[in-house]
This record gives C-alpha cells, structure tokens and sequence, in this order.
C-alpha cells in the first residue's frame, strides 16, 4: 500500500508572525501571572477581541432591556462568570483547577470562534496553553480542534502523540499518553468510575496508552484499562481489560483478533 506522510503547510509570512508574536506574547502573560483574577482578565480581554473585534473597554452600563444580550455576552468572556461541569464534581482538587479554569476555558472557546479550525495556529495555542494546564506535555505533540479534558492536572502526553478531534480525555483519576500514541476522532478515554448503586461512589484510576499505540475512531477506553506498546484498539470499539503490546483489540468488549507486526 502507498505511504502518504502529512504534508507540511505554513500561512503567510505575514500572518506567521501575527500568530507568533501573539502566541508567545500569551506564553509570557500566564507565565507571569498564576493568579486566577488575572488569568482570567487576560482571557476576557482576548475573547472580546475574538468575537467581537475591540478591545474590552471596561463594564458597560447594563439599563437597557434592548442591551441585555450583548450584555451577557460580553460577561460571559469572563471565566470568573462561567461554572465548567468539572467544577461541580466532589472529588476536584479546587485549588489546583482554579488557576487552570481560565486557560481551560480559554482553550474552549478559542475552538468555537473562527480561529478554532485553523490548524497550524489551534496546534500550536493548544500547545502552549497545554505546557500550563497538564502535568506534562511533550514535544512534536498535534491536538485537533474540540479536545476535551477533565481537571487537566492529571493528563499527562508525551513525545509525538496525536489526539484527533472531539476526542474526551477524561483524566479524572490520571490519563498517560505514552510516547508517539495517537487517538482518533470521537474516541473517549475514562479513568474514573461509579458504583453501580450509587452513582456518587467514585473510584478513579490510571489510565494508560502505549507507547505508539492506537486508538482509532469512536473507540472506548474504560477507566484502569491499557493498551499496550504499539497496540491498537479498532473503531468503536470497547476496552474493559488491558489490550496486550503488539495486538489489535475489536468490537464490544473488545478481544485480541490478531497480532501486528513487529516492524510496523
């Protein structure tokens, strides 16, 4: 079968170095400031100017009943003024998601304005807030468009990986991307789960992929299983136990159905 690598695509000179200045510019401002009050001016201000092309220009009068939408929209690029579903569960370490709120709530809406699907700007702005949110981030990592994570605090990927879009991480317990994994679109990786009597009976657990292994499209990894070095989990299908090294896993639960090759 042909080999077809991913082609290597840049905006404009002009517009690369926009991207790039503003980038590193944001870098610096969290770098800076840890405090949730000003992460979260800092992330204001750049969504006003995102989806509504001025600057903040401060509180305006709210009187009119005529006014009362943009109103609200303009509070609600305020992440002080938006509760994430993360915030509501009991066994968040409130201190640790505090300062990561605005950058998680940044990195959301960033994906839902017109800056979202330009990918060599969203894989770089990803990155960047990525190396403030995880427990680690690697080098040479792709993180499409509508990702999804839980805390963040406890995510951790490395060298090389790949996460497609729509894809839930959900690193409730604690999600290990290994080096070179890939996940593709829609697929979901849990690490927590609930008892089946009372729903409020949490366990979390780690969660493993790889090193390189795959999981491919709308593909499910339940909490505490692991897909094994250059294991691959087909689509749609379920994992409810460890996917050993080198073998392709299918259908609900998934099973062993054969062995990869060892060179590929």
């Amino acid at each position: 079968m042909p080999v077809h690598p991913y082609r290597e695509l840049k905006p404009t000179p002009e517009a690369e170095a926009i991207y790039r200045r503003w980038l590193s510019n944001l870098n610096d401002e969290f770098t800076r400031h840890q405090s949730v009050d000003r992460r979260s001016e800092i992330v204001r201000d750049e969504l006003t100017q995102i989806f509504l092309g001025r600057t903040h220009g401060g509180r305006k009068q709210a009187t009119l009943t005529s006014e009362f939408g943009i109103n609200a929209l303009a509070e609600s690029f305020d992440p002080r003024n938006a509760t994430l579903e993360p915030e509501y569960y009991g066994d968040i370490d409130a201190a640790k998601y505090a300062v990561r709120k605005p950058l998680i709530y940044f990195w959301q809406m960033f994906d839902r304005s017109a800056l979202g699907l330009n990918h060599w700007l969203g894989f770089r702005f990803r990155c960047m807030l990525g190396r403030h949110i995880f427990r680690h981030l690697g080098k040479g990592v792709k993180i499409f468009h509508n990702v999804e994570f839980t805390y963040g605090y406890n995510l951790t990927i490395e060298d090389g990986c790949t996460i497609h879009k729509n894809v839930l991480l959900d690193d409730r317990g604690e999600i290990i991307l290994h080096e070179g994994s890939s996940v593709s679109d829609y697929a979901n990786i849990y690490s927590h789960t609930h008892d089946i009597n009372h729903q409020a009976d949490v366990t979390n657990k780690l969660t493993e992929i790889g090193p390189r292994a795959r999981i491919t499209y709308h593909a499910t990894v339940l909490a505490g299983s692991s897909i094994g070095e250059n294991g691959m989990l087909g689509a749609m299908g379920l994992a409810t136990r460890n996917v050993p090294p080198g073998t392709v896993a299918v259908g609900i639960p998934a099973h062993v159905k054969r062995l990869k090759n060892p060179a590929s």
